[in-house]
């Protein structure tokens, strides 16, 4: 896989796995494909309607390890981990943001905002790619691309009922 990037790689795998999630009733929600410490890891993260448990991770695990080995996208050793993305998941493709338009939003931006701020949850209002408008709870709106941030993460309800982003 000499001469391809990082990001081409999880293309790459991205292309090989979705139709091997799509068999088994899944959806291929992330692939990352990361160095962390000494060693190179592939995440795919798979989802469904319902949750994801251990037995979705480990038919996905079996399904694309021998398709992974003979497309030979990757030299060299790597770790497979397959997971859910969690309730906080990361918002990174175009459906993701279509599928949860009405949701609050947990966005934190390269540089601060207009506004001094680095963080800012609100009410995904639009998506226009690669603009995203978000309300807060003051009903004021905010527009940005998505190459200002550095994530974008589903928010959940504690119960409390107050907001809880974790990074």
């Amino acid at each position: 896989m000499a001469g391809k990037k990082r990001g081409g790689t999880a293309q790459a795998v991205w292309q090989l796995a979705q139709p091997l999630a799509a068999s088994l009733g899944l959806t291929l929600w992330d692939v990352r494909f990361l160095k962390e410490g000494a060693d190179w890891v592939l995440r795919l993260y798979i989802d469904k309607e319902g949750g994801v448990g251990i037995d979705d991770c480990v038919n996905m695990t079996h399904a694309v390890d021998k398709p992974l080995d003979e497309a030979d996208l990757i030299s060299g050793a790597y770790t497979l981990e397959v997971s859910s993305p969690g309730i906080n998941r990361e918002l990174t493709r175009p459906e993701h943001f279509e599928k949860y338009r009405g949701h609050e939003l947990h966005v934190r931006f390269i540089r601060p905002f207009a506004d001094g701020s680095r963080e800012v949850i609100g009410t995904l209002r639009a998506f226009d790619d690669p603009q995203l408008t978000l309300e807060n709870g003051e009903g004021e709106t905010m527009t940005f691309s998505r190459a200002q941030t550095a994530w974008i993460r589903l928010c959940e309800e504690d119960e409390q009922g107050t907001q809880e982003a974790t990074e």
